[in-house]
């Protein structure tokens, strides 16, 4: 029987592990990730093979737990999944200049950016996520994990491992019309998990940008998404959103309508740290007030 592998980490004042490890859970149900109690469960494949990680906390540390053959790996590097290398230099001097920024940056300030060092699954996520709803992309999510998602190792039942990019890339485009995802998304699907093995070579968030976005199907927004979380980006701006721009505008210019333009503008002090104000923003929960027409609440994120 295979030993699990334990490590227990220090945490810093006022930190937050559902703030810091949310990003990571696909809303409504992942089957990749979730929390049991006060565990959070993540299951992925790595360098050395399929892997759980079980993150517990207990006052001010936090013990990672590891199993299967990638157990090691899932321990080496659960402060990263715990956002607990977030890199927060110079945001406090940068927050100080904006009172909303400053308010969110001490009401949240246990909240960190986690970096899991997997491109694959993430991508995929934000593939399902380009121009549909919440629901719609949960649908499509949570249909190719039960179709193609693997038993993940340890003790949880019903924890799923991602599917492997090479097992994606061998379906036809139709396989995929079940769980609601249409020939678009599912060919930008499959070519992404053509290329997976190239991505994850990539040694920054910048380079692993620059190779996502020459694939057919994949622009600004999805490469967003993606280096946020696998890479920790706090820079990386969801550009071509249809409400992020709205809801920095409102927030900071009291602007209740801007394009991307106008966001990235009012976003530039903020460099360095882009992407944790628009986090942060989100996280109130307010959005824009909405003029006109009613629509439904869609992310129209472009691709």
């Amino acid at each position: 029987m295979m030993a699990d592998v334990r490590r227990v980490m220090r945490l810093p004042e006022h930190y937050h592990l559902g703030g810091s490890v949310g990003p990571i859970v696909m809303r409504h149900w992942d089957p990749c990730a979730r929390f049991v109690g006060d565990t959070f469960w993540w299951a992925t494949h790595t360098p050395d093979g399929p892997a759980s990680l079980a993150l517990s906390r207990a006052g001010q540390e936090l013990t990672a737990t590891g199993y299967g053959p990638g157990r090691e790996w899932v321990v080496a590097r659960a402060d990263a999944v715990a956002g607990l290398r977030d890199d927060l230099t110079g945001f406090a001097e940068l927050a100080a200049t904006h009172p909303v920024v400053r308010e969110l940056a001490r009401v949240h300030r246990g909240r960190r950016i986690p970096a899991t060092g997997v491109v694959f699954p993430r991508l995929m996520r934000a593939i399902f996520e380009q121009k549909v709803t919440g629901k719609e992309a949960s649908k499509g999510y949570a249909g190719t994990l039960r179709a193609f998602g693997t038993p993940a190792p340890g003790p949880l039942e019903g924890l799923l491992l991602p599917p492997l990019p090479e097992v994606i890339a061998a379906q036809p485009y139709w396989v995929f019309h079940p769980f609601g995802v249409e020939q678009k998304r599912a060919d930008t699907l499959r070519r992404a998990a053509a290329e997976a093995a190239r991505i994850e070579r990539c040694a920054t968030a910048e380079e692993a940008t620059t190779r996502m976005r020459a694939i057919r199907g994949i622009g600004p927004w999805t490469a967003a998404e993606v280096v946020r979380i696998a890479y920790g980006d706090a820079d990386a701006v969801s550009v071509g959103d249809f409400h992020i721009p709205n809801t920095v505008a409102w927030h900071l210019a009291r602007e209740p309508r801007a394009d991307d333009a106008r966001m990235l503008e009012l976003l530039e002090p903020f460099r360095g740290h882009r992407g944790r104000v628009c986090m942060l923003l989100e996280a109130t929960g307010v959005m824009a007030p909405k003029f006109g027409p009613r629509m439904p609440i869609r992310s129209f994120a472009r691709f």
